[in-house]
């Protein structure tokens, strides 16, 4: 694993740091390593940052939804390829360039966002499979 030294040119920086790794009960290499790769995502696609979400940091469009979100009602279905960028914008109330910025994300992180949208659908067919063995119950 590299190791890298940082030094602070204002103490407060570092204090801040501390103080949010001490919050989220992390190392502070842990949240300056995830931050540095936040950062480097973000300025490589200005149109996306992070946010907590219910199973962790997820990429969000800004101002908008999770890639995963944008991505997944993209992908699939019965609409042609050609149309899918402005079907989803249409649907999901979103400009083409904002479209654009959750793909250009999805095309340099593939894995990670696929593993998000396998997540979801695996979460909401257990809420569902949950739902029905609750209203089967009801009808005992």
């Amino acid at each position: 694993m590299p190791v890298v030294s940082i030094r602070f040119s204002e103490v407060p920086l570092h204090k801040r740091l501390k103080d949010s790794a001490a919050r989220r009960r992390l190392a502070i290499s842990t949240l300056a390593e995830r931050l540095i790769d936040e950062g480097l995502r973000m300025e490589a696609h200005p149109g996306v940052m992070f946010r907590e979400g219910p199973t962790g940091r997820r990429a969000v469009l800004v101002g908008g939804p999770e890639v995963s979100d944008v991505i997944a009602s993209m992908i699939g279905g019965d609409v042609p390829v050609t149309d899918r960028r402005a079907r989803t914008a249409e649907l999901m109330g979103l400009s083409l360039p904002t479209v654009d910025a959750a793909l250009a994300y999805y095309a340099d992180h593939t894995e990670e966002v696929d593993t998000e949208i396998a997540a979801r659908d695996r979460a909401a067919s257990e809420a569902e499979a949950a739902w029905r063995r609750q209203r089967t119950l009801l009808t005992k």
